[in-house]
């Protein structure tokens, strides 16, 4: 997953209201070139309203956002043919079989229909080709928009909660297909409340909890940050003795191992959910 120091999306003190709700609070990100971007956050976070914007079906009450270096607003549409979105309203046509959905798309953008045969195969659906929309399973339909969105290789992709209903095996095809195309050279956009997910696949990870920031980084440096200053150590004789990083407890550890007296060893490095909990004091429910 390669990344470059060129942003293809910015956003800076980004606010929108619906009503008296402030769903976004001077929201303030900036997107890499050739990067998987986590967007992590419970649902109601402002996750949807964020890709709703960048993809301009809303627009923000204040604050700037960029697209491929330019503002959002000033953008000819042809600009969008270059971006790709899998969210929470992306319908199928329901009467058409899973080919003729695809066939429409590919029509649209001039491409070969060589090139649904390989996105079908890549998310277990060739076989599916002729059913109808209509008579597919949830897990099947969200393959299917998925297919549809990344079928012209975009060059931006926007995916909000694409294996939420997957089961495992077909989320590790999906992450497979993504990490291919992140590969040869499509930038991901990715919101998920799936930690574990984010993990997997992200670059970089932003923590959205009531419309704002409260931590953006690495995965492995996050983990790091946030880290419990601990280590945990299985002994030959079936003991389990703690150690904290002072010099007391690290010379013991090194007799220890000196010894040749150690089982296991494990630091008390937290996964992403935990370091969420640590931050907001909110599960991701």
């Amino acid at each position: 997953m390669a990344a470059t120091a060129n942003r293809i999306l910015r956003m800076e003190d980004v606010h929108i209201s619906f009503g008296d709700t402030q769903a976004l609070r001077g929201l303030s990100f900036d997107v890499r070139e050739g990067e998987i971007f986590g967007f992590l956050g419970p649902s109601g976070a402002g996750k949807t309203t964020t890709i709703k914007i960048l993809t301009r079906q809303l627009n923000p009450d204040m604050g700037s956002v960029e697209l491929f270096g330019e503002k959002i607003n000033t953008l000819k549409q042809s600009v969008f043919d270059r971006i790709g979105v899998l969210s929470d309203n992306s319908g199928l046509y329901e009467r058409l079989t899973v080919w003729e959905n695809l066939q429409l798309f590919a029509d649209l953008n001039r491409l070969p229909y060589s090139a649904i045969d390989t996105a079908l195969a890549q998310v277990g659906l060739e076989n599916e080709k002729k059913k109808l929309a209509k008579n597919l399973s949830r897990g099947m339909k969200q393959r299917l928009m998925l297919v549809r969105a990344v079928l012209h290789k975009p060059a931006l992709l926007f995916l909000d909660e694409p294996t939420a209903a997957l089961d495992p095996s077909t989320s590790q095809q999906i992450h497979k297909m993504l990490r291919g195309l992140n590969r040869e050279g499509t930038t991901i956009f990715l919101t998920t409340h799936n930690m574990e997910e984010a993990d997997k696949l992200c670059n970089r990870v932003a923590f959205l909890n009531h419309g704002v920031i409260v931590a953006c980084d690495a995965p492995e440096a996050l983990k790091l940050q946030y880290a419990r200053d601990e280590i945990t150590a299985l002994v030959q004789d079936g003991t389990v003795h703690q150690f904290h990083k002072t010099p007391q407890d690290l010379r013991r550890l090194a007799d220890l191992l000196e010894g040749n007296a150690l089982l296991t060893l494990h630091s008390q490095e937290p996964n992403l959910e935990e370091i969420f909990l640590q931050l907001t004091g909110r599960d991701l429910a």
